[in-house]
């Protein structure tokens, strides 16, 4: 029988007084004891009527209901596909789809049940596994079983439906911790016997191209996986650890692409600050922020607005995460001797107009930057601090001479990245005493006006399009400041403190990130606790 996620059928049956909750509860843990469907149990006992259950799936689905008695399958249609075939993979041709709109509606239902049988799938997949005794195989041989390509297979499906970033494959004292990253934050999905362990990490090492053999070093690789039909490319990595090695995956879709700043979040006074300096011919813009703040995203944004016929645009990246038309990218390759500092040094013989450089991460990157704005090239990149001043110091650190941090600046702008709220559940909450308590100390502590509270806040309450989380993707809270003449004299100041600059800056009226991601918040696209938590971190 087609499945409705449990959660879902109950409130539609409470909701329609056709069961009590306590009633659904109790038969709730009958159907896991009996190891049943909870709809059979139902219907069984005269709660609803499987017909009427047929309807509900229809429309959780979204589609109608089709009685197939009075349809006729034309002869020369079911001749298209070869029988073995149809044998084999346990289907018929029905009808032909002028316009793919049944094949696309199709997908996306097969995608919403594969997801909800996900655990499931693992879990019967597993037990063939050990069923088939494939432990005593060869690593290679095993993890080319059809029970544990079928587990990888499903782990990375299900982490598509998820809308995750990452997945984490972690080998406990007992058991197989699996983890996903869904929007910044990570999510316990299910544990594995510790049997599987060796065979799913044997399987995940070949598809990397990594040994099969070498269980003490770490190691890392990529390989593509198509899913439904996209190109998916999966970063591997691969570290021992006490009880054994641990894998993470980063899913990166090949057909991302660049988002426009109102995608990533910027508001209008922050969009208007950064198009008037990446229009300059010449300089430096800075985008700083820890490691996940969502750096990379706003450097292709900005690359993404230069993008004409008439500019060369030029790349160094670790990794390459966008495929960009009409841009040079170059990809980092230790191994090959391409480093962001030589790769930099290369590009400037390649007559660029714009430079986007990953991250400067040392001196000797910093200096080539350095010249390269000074001779008449736009150079956009990131670094690694807290806030958008401290970047100042952190060059400085690099080697960089406050002179030439003074003459080649443009912009500097820090970021984080926070959880929006999820359009299709959002609600109001009022402000409680304890949120204004620590939105007064935030304020004060970046030298705003600690009485501005908001009147109202807004929060998701979890609903099926959200999985019952309350938000939906991610976007940025910013802070930026133009080096003008004024913030260039303070820099090649010999008596310049960051407390000095972060002073000027407020006094200019530098908005905080704080600030921003409480507009956001007033606004009802993020929460108060999602700004707080990531300022605090």
């Amino acid at each position: 029988m087609v499945k409705i996620p449990d959660q879902q059928l109950k409130e539609i049956l409470v909701k329609e007084k056709l069961i009590a909750e306590e009633d659904f509860d109790s038969i709730l843990v009958i159907a896991k004891r009996m190891g049943q469907q909870v709809a059979d149990i139902l219907v069984s006992r005269n709660y609803i009527k499987f017909d009427y259950y047929k309807q509900l799936v229809g429309r959780y689905f979204g589609v109608p209901l089709a009685n197939l008695v009075h349809q006729v399958i034309d002869e020369v249609v079911i001749r298209l596909l070869p029988e073995d075939i149809a044998r084999q993979k346990r289907i018929i041709i029905f009808k032909k789809d002028p316009d793919g709109a049944y094949i696309d509606k199709g997908f996306e239902v097969y995608g919403r049940r594969s997801a909800e049988d996900f655990k499931t799938t693992i879990e019967e997949n597993i037990q063939a596994s050990i069923r088939a005794q494939i432990f005593g195989k060869a690593e290679k041989e095993a993890a080319a079983e059809v029970p544990i390509v079928a587990i990888v297979n499903s782990l990375i499906s299900y982490a598509l439906a998820s809308r995750a970033s990452d997945i984490h494959i972690e080998i406990l004292e007992d058991t197989i911790l699996v983890r996903y990253r869904i929007d910044g934050v990570l999510h316990e999905i299910l544990r594995l016997p510790k049997e599987v362990h060796a065979p799913i990490i044997a399987r995940i090492k070949l598809l990397a191209a990594l040994r099969l053999d070498e269980h003490a070093k770490p190691q890392d690789g990529r390989f593509r996986y198509q899913a439904s039909g996209e190109p998916l490319d999966i970063r591997v990595a691969v570290i021992p650890t006490f009880y054994g090695e641990k894998v993470e995956m980063r899913l990166l879709l090949a057909t991302n692409r660049a988002l426009a700043f109102e995608e990533i979040g910027m508001l209008e006074d922050t969009i208007k600050l950064v198009k008037g300096n990446i229009a300059k011919t010449y300089g430096i813009v800075l985008v700083t922020g820890p490691t996940g703040s969502g750096k990379s995203t706003t450097l292709y944004a900005m690359v993404n607005v230069l993008n004409k016929p008439e500019v060369n645009i030029c790349t160094v990246e670790d990794p390459v995460e966008y495929d960009m038309k009409y841009i040079n990218q170059t990809q980092v390759n230790t191994a090959a001797g391409i480093t962001f500092a030589s790769g930099l040094r290369a590009l400037l013989r390649q007559d660029p107009n714009i430079i986007m450089v990953g991250e400067i991460r040392d001196s000797e990157t910093a200096d080539i930057a350095v010249q390269a704005a000074l001779t008449g090239h736009l150079v956009i990149s990131s670094l690694h601090t807290n806030d958008a001043p401290s970047a100042i110091p952190r060059l400085f650190d690099m080697k960089v001479e406050p002179f030439l941090a003074a003459a080649v600046l443009n912009l500097i702008m820090a970021q984080r990245l926070v959880r929006k709220i999820c359009p299709e559940c959002v609600t109001p909450q009022e402000v409680s005493p304890e949120i204004a308590a620590a939105i007064k100390n935030q304020l004060k502590l970046v030298g705003a006006d600690a009485d501005k509270l908001p009147k109202k806040l807004f929060k998701g309450k979890g609903c099926q399009s959200c999985n019952y989380i309350g938000f939906k993707g991610r976007m940025a809270i910013f802070e930026a400041f133009e080096v003008d003449e004024e913030m260039r004299g303070i820099i090649v100041d010999p008596r310049f403190t960051l407390d000095n600059l972060k002073k000027a800056l407020r006094k200019n009226g530098m908005i905080s990130m704080f600030e921003d991601g409480l507009r956001k918040a007033e606004k009802g696209t993020t929460t108060i606790e999602e700004v707080l938590r990531v300022i605090r971190e």
